[in-house]
């Protein structure tokens, strides 16, 4: 599975690279997260639970934060386990551009799915992510913005 998109963030490259890494930040963001926590330096463990279609589960994961240049690039290596639900992992580049209105955010994942995630299908499964980002990025783009 592969996806790539970008956002306008109303920011200073730098401040949404610092919000990037904040936990809290994170857990406020991402719709069903529960745990956001920085075990080491660039490397955070969450759960997060969410219903994909007929799917309903709670995953545990890790997200790791390699070859950062900040502010302007790193990769985000992420694995996550939801039981009998399946499992997910993934790559995704991340980069920010200062532009006029702030920062543009371009990300190019790309992911792998298995269990019971991997038979709802291709096309719920790539609807679902990119729901799960607009809406990680609308709730993160409004910390700036009135």
């Amino acid at each position: 599975m592969e996806e790539r998109g970008e956002f306008v963030i109303p920011a200073h490259p730098q401040e949404v690279w610092d919000a990037l890494q904040k936990p809290d930040v994170l857990k406020e963001c991402i719709d069903g997260c529960e745990e956001m926590t920085l075990t080491e330096e660039g490397m955070f463990a969450c759960v997060v639970a969410i219903k994909v279609g007929p799917v309903k589960a709670r995953f545990t994961g890790t997200v790791k934060i390699e070859d950062p240049n900040p502010p302007h690039s790193y990769f985000l290596d992420v694995s996550a386990r939801g039981g009998a639900a399946g499992f997910g992992s993934g790559r995704a580049e991340v980069t920010l551009t200062e532009v006029a209105e702030g920062t543009r955010l371009n990300y190019e994942v790309q992911g792998t799915i298995g269990g019971k995630l991997a038979q709802i299908g291709t096309r719920l499964i790539q609807s679902f992510s990119r729901k799960m980002t607009r809406t990680f990025f609308d709730r993160f783009s409004r910390r700036w913005v009135g």
